[in-house]
């Protein structure tokens, strides 16, 4: 029997993570991850070759030890999901007495599944399905594969509740606001002399290939509209800041500039301090707690920096858990008279 108040589950999506540190579980984790033909888009045989004979071979081993580095009781990526969710849920829950809240939260790749939570809904409908892919700026590579999955469990039902997706907040003022209270609050707590700021503020992003900009995907020009909104915001002249793209992967080029490569060239050309940040990441994860946080700094130190700071993701900040609440209290609010009836 439903629930005299409309049941509506909200799903809070993160990308994904291993199960464990070891290379047995990132394998399984990047056999799945590399396998959407929304992150490779080579010809589906072609890949299945390259990965199964010179990836998955050597890289889990690599990889599982940079996991293993930055692992706590759990991936950070999911702890963070989980308090992110439980925030969310209890925020919503008092903004919206009359409704029967629920937040879940859901893995592209990895667990907790989107998959299985799509399988666990139709076991008890609920009357609206509102997701939140924590993806700021739309990617194909990125958020589609949430959409795809949506679509998939679409197919099978045959009573469908009210569904939306919330496509990406990439210039949302008070996702802006946030990132940019973020950069103050961390440059307060510093040791650098005078205003606490380093020489540049540094906003690196996860990269994807350039053919795949060239094809249409927005994910490019919207980092760099994100990148340009902050720096405003913190009111940054041009040369006291810089957007770049990290995490490539294969031969094939990818949106420039490259982070590592940028870091190199400032600190040749005399560039003392960084504070780096990414935006792109609404969670600490490998690719900012080792690849920007260590990895980076160390290229940055070996080639005449002197001090090198990472920004921490938004995580499950107070404004931003706020800003979640208000992309999903946009969505009830919209739906609301239809379940007055």
């Amino acid at each position: 029997m439903k629930s005299a108040s409309p049941r509506i589950v909200v799903i809070l999506a993160n990308l994904g993570t291993p199960d464990a540190p070891t290379p047995q579980a990132v394998r399984a984790f990047l056999r799945q991850f590399l396998s959407d033909q929304r992150v490779i888009e080579i010809p589906k045989l072609l890949w299945q070759i390259i990965l199964n004979l010179f990836v998955l071979p050597f890289r889990p081993k690599t990889v599982a030890k940079n996991y293993a580095s930055i692992w706590q009781d759990d991936s950070p990526m999911r702890s963070i999901l989980r308090e992110q969710v439980a925030l969310l849920e209890q925020a919503l829950s008092s903004q919206n007495p009359d409704l029967n809240l629920q937040v879940v939260p859901a893995m592209t790749y990895g667990q907790p599944s989107i998959h299985t939570v799509f399988d666990q809904l139709s076991q008890d409908l609920p009357d609206q399905i509102i997701l939140l892919p924590l993806f700021p700026q739309y990617s194909a590579t990125s958020s589609a594969p949430l959409y795809d999955a949506l679509s998939q469990w679409v197919l099978k039902q045959r009573n469908l509740p009210a569904l939306s997706i919330i496509r990406d907040y990439y210039q949302h003022p008070d996702y802006i606001q946030a990132l940019a209270q973020s950069v103050r609050d961390f440059q307060a707590e510093q040791d650098y002399t005078g205003n606490g700021q380093a020489d540049k503020l540094l906003m690196s992003f996860h990269g994807i290939p350039q053919p795949y900009a060239d094809k249409g995907d927005p994910y490019a020009d919207r980092c760099r509209e994100t990148a340009r909104l902050v720096a405003e915001q913190l009111g940054l002249s041009n040369e006291q800041w810089a957007i770049s793209f990290q995490s490539r992967f294969g031969k094939q080029e990818w949106v420039k500039p490259y982070t590592s490569e940028l870091l190199k060239e400032w600190a040749t050309q005399g560039v003392k301090s960084v504070q780096v940040m990414s935006p792109a990441f609404s969670a600490d994860c490998l690719e900012t707690l080792e690849e920007l946080e260590v990895e980076n700094r160390d290229i940055f130190i070996a080639h005449g920096g002197q001090d090198y700071a990472y920004i921490p993701a938004l995580n499950a900040r107070d404004d931003h858990v706020a800003l979640f609440a208000k992309l999903v209290q946009a969505q009830l609010n919209a739906s609301r008279e239809q379940f007055r009836h």
